[in-house]
């Protein structure tokens, strides 16, 4: 969720201090190895009155600042998520998105790593990417075609399970090795 979020946004008189930048940390999407954080921080130049201030791969996250009113006019504080999603997106061709921070603790999750020797590039790595995230119970995913290639998976494990994930990835045209 949004943290700190406040209304920062009252329209300014002459006199008045300008409105507080307010702080908050999203998940991101897209970032599915750390050589794509640089093309992240491109990105992030093209969304309007949105300031990257740190990006942690680690967990998947992004924090930004940005004045409530400027940035995202007319926002109840539950759609700024929303709002900062669709201007990365837009920024980035669809490549990038945001969304409100993981509710389940990670303790609670279980890490799914699945080889996949055929990925060769950052657009295969993107391709296996899009089909493990988008799963219902996926909290963050990763693919490298380091290593001998291979796609990992934070999975809460009450939602989903390393069969959905293999059933995914070769309904996207990457052949999973039976284990």
């Amino acid at each position: 969720m949004v943290v700190g979020f406040g209304t920062g946004g009252a329209a300014q008189n002459k006199g008045q201090p300008a409105p507080k930048p307010e702080r908050a940390t999203f998940r991101v999407l897209g970032l599915f190895s750390p050589d794509r954080e640089t093309d992240l921080r491109e990105a992030f130049k093209a969304v309007a009155d949105v300031t990257l201030v740190g990006v942690n791969f680690a967990d998947a996250e992004v924090t930004v600042e940005f004045v409530p009113a400027k940035a995202f006019p007319g926002a109840k504080p539950e759609q700024v998520a929303e709002r900062l999603d669709q201007k990365l997106r837009e920024a980035s061709r669809n490549t990038f998105g945001a969304k409100p921070r993981r509710t389940v603790p990670r303790d609670k999750l279980k890490e799914v790593v699945i080889p996949a020797p055929v990925l060769d590039c950052k657009a295969c790595c993107l391709a296996a990417y899009e089909a493990v995230a988008k799963i219902d119970g996926v909290e963050q995913a990763t693919a490298t075609f380091k290593d001998g290639g291979k796609v990992t998976a934070l999975i809460d494990p009450t939602r989903t399970d390393r069969a959905k994930l293999e059933d995914a990835l070769r309904g996207a045209g990457v052949p999973v090795p039976k284990m």
